[in-house]
């Protein structure tokens, strides 16, 4: 005889779609969504992902929550130019602060 089930089917569908609008809205990763659902909700993570992967097997024709791959890729390549820049500033100031270490060292 199977355990009896903790949650209805009312529950489990409010967490799966409180874990789709949790990343339409703020994005992120899954593995956050499901955390924040699940403190939420009181509901274990592991059972919400369960509960998400059952739920996109039965309907395979739903729009999947990940993000666009365009905008994912315009968002890194905002990320690399920023990073680049901190890394030009950076080596400018190393060489700098250098450039002083030896004219102190030369006094």
């Amino acid at each position: 005889m199977p355990a009896p089930k903790k949650y209805d089917a009312e529950t489990q569908e409010r967490a799966v779609r409180m874990y789709r609008d949790r990343l339409d809205e703020h994005g992120g990763s899954k593995v956050a969504a499901r955390r924040h659902v699940g403190e939420l909700l009181s509901i274990a993570p592991a059972t919400l992902r369960d509960w998400v992967e059952r739920d996109e097997a039965a309907s395979p024709g739903a729009p999947k929550t990940e993000p666009d791959v365009s905008e994912e890729l315009a968002r890194l390549r905002r990320e690399v130019s920023e990073l680049r820049k901190a890394n030009e500033i950076l080596k400018t100031a190393s060489a700098f602060f250098a450039a002083a270490e030896v004219d102190r060292r030369l006094r």
